[in-house]
Parts: structure tokens; C-alpha cells; sequence
């Protein structure tokens, strides 16, 4: 019987091609469900064989601790050379877009407020 061995929902594609390609050279029987038509469904890696489970969960934190330490290290790269994305350049890439999500969120906080106060809490 399959079990779930990761949930790909959120994850960057280069890293879900690189754990299908780790995945393919351990030699682990494991499918792929994608999000569906609508984006309802889980996108995930299944393994096939139950008896596999603890060593591909074993092999793909592996993976995942030092992906987090390859990602810090681009991320400081990044920041020391001063190629990491601010609030101002990321308004002044996309100005629109910045101000309609500054106006949902406040918008947002209004509704919440405003329902406290109406309901007396």
C-alpha cells in the first residue's frame, strides 16, 4: 500500500526536481499527484512500498537540512551583495500590485476591527 512521503504543496519546483531526482537514483518505486484542474487535490510524492517509507523519509530530511543550509548561505550571499529584495525595490518593481495588497490588508484589519467593536467584544 502507498504511503505519503511529501506534500509538494507550496514547494519551489527546483527543489521537487531535485527530490524526484534523488528520489529515481536511491532506487525508490514512489508517484506523483498533482493539485488537479481546480488546485482541491494534494500535490504529493507517494511511496509504493510501505518497507521503504522509513528510508526515503530518512534520505529526503537528508536532503531537506542541507538544502536549508545551501539556501541560508545564497540567502546571505544575496544580502551581503546587496541583491536581496527590500520593501522599497519590491514597490518600485511593482508599484500596482504592492499598493493592492497594502489595501487588502488594510482593508482586512478594518473589517476585523470594525466586527469586534459591532459585536461588543
Amino acid at each position: 500500500m502507498s504511503k505519503l512521503l511529501f506534500s509538494l504543496r507550496g514547494v519551489p519546483e527546483d527543489e521537487v526536481i531535485e527530490i524526484r531526482s534523488l528520489l529515481d537514483e536511491s532506487g525508490f518505486e514512489f508517484y506523483e499527484t498533482s493539485s488537479g484542474n481546480w488546485g482541491v487535490s494534494m500535490p504529493a510524492l507517494w511511496v509504493v512500498n510501505n518497507e521503504n517509507y522509513e528510508e526515503a523519509q530518512n534520505i529526503l530530511n537528508e536532503y531537506h537540512r542541507n538544502r536549508a543550509v545551501s539556501q541560508r548561505k545564497l540567502y546571505e550571499e544575496l544580502k551581503n551583495e546587496g541583491k536581496q529584495l527590500s520593501v522599497k525595490d519590491v514597490f518600485i518593481q511593482k508599484p500596482f500590485r504592492f499598493l493592492v495588497y497594502i489595501a487588502g490588508v488594510v482593508f482586512i484589519l478594518y473589517l476585523s476591527i470594525r466586527m469586534l467593536f459591532e459585536f461588543g467584544l
